[in-house]
């Protein structure tokens, strides 16, 4: 079943949401549409409780996406928001969402730019062997506003990280494999049914776990080990009351699969 979109592709399978961006003969560059549509379809994901899992990549062998479309500049620049342009625009695809839903990027070429900045976004980041990766912005007298200045540097040893972002230079995909940018590294033709076979083995786990585990974990990077721990424990103690964690022990002393329902 898909949702009709006009720059992206709304794709349900199972419980797997697949969200593709659909424009080839740029590069899959990304104007304030396309970022609406993204945002649009990512609430439609997070507000769904049948899907569990979501995937984000791009159309074509060429681009995950080549960042944002400078063609459009002048008018995402438009008006005086302290966050104008599209930084402003992309905070709201990167970071406003609270999609604690985990998020799997199949990254089938370029990833520059804020194209690199929605993999970043992504809890998991696999590559085809031709990818590649980079924060160009500084080229063109911008910044990697919409999560790449804060979020690379998390993700990568802080050395690396200044090197993409002052010389505005670029990363294979091999590279980004020894540097921990990406999971894994394979064919492209491996790219989607691995994307998808990650996304089934997590769909395998008590997704109401798996959402409580991605906050701990995200949330324990901004406080001290002691309120990080407070935190976990805070979740366990919510898991207690569900459907879901009598259903675990249950399974496992049967012998058989844990059917979860995500309540």
């Amino acid at each position: 079943m898909a949702t009709e979109y006009k720059k992206i592709i709304y794709e349900k399978r199972d419980r797997i949401a697949i969200i593709t961006i659909n424009r080839p003969e740029v590069r899959n560059a990304i104007d304030p549409e396309t970022i609406d549509e993204l945002v649009n379809a990512l609430v439609q994901f997070r507000d769904d409780p049948q899907l569990w899992v979501g995937i984000l990549t791009g159309t074509g062998d060429r681009a995950f996406s080549a960042g944002f479309d400078l063609s459009t500049v002048g008018t995402a620049f438009q008006g005086a928001e302290p966050l104008a342009g599209h930084g402003r625009i992309l905070y709201g695809l990167t970071k406003g969402l609270e999609l604690w839903k985990p998020t799997i990027a199949a990254i089938n070429g370029y990833a520059l730019g804020g194209g690199l900045e929605m993999a970043l976004a992504c809890d998991l980041r696999i590559a085809a062997e031709h990818a590649t990766f980079g924060l160009p912005e500084v080229r063109w007298s911008l910044i990697a506003a919409g999560g790449g200045l804060a979020r690379l540097p998390r993700a990568i040893p802080l050395a690396k990280a200044m090197e993409l972002i002052l010389l505005g230079e670029r990363m294979s995909a091999q590279e980004a494999l020894q540097y921990g940018l990406v999971n894994k590294v394979v064919p492209l033709e491996e790219l989607m049914p691995t994307a998808i076979q990650w996304a089934n083995r997590i769909c395998e786990n008590g997704p109401l776990a798996v959402r409580a585990s991605k906050i701990c974990a995200l949330k324990g990077l901004d406080t001290n080990l002691e309120d990080a721990m407070r935190l976990d424990e805070y979740f366990l103690a919510q898991l207690m009351h569900t459907e879901d964690i009598k259903e675990g022990p249950v399974a496992f002393l049967q012998k058989r699969k844990p059917e979860f329902k995500g309540r």
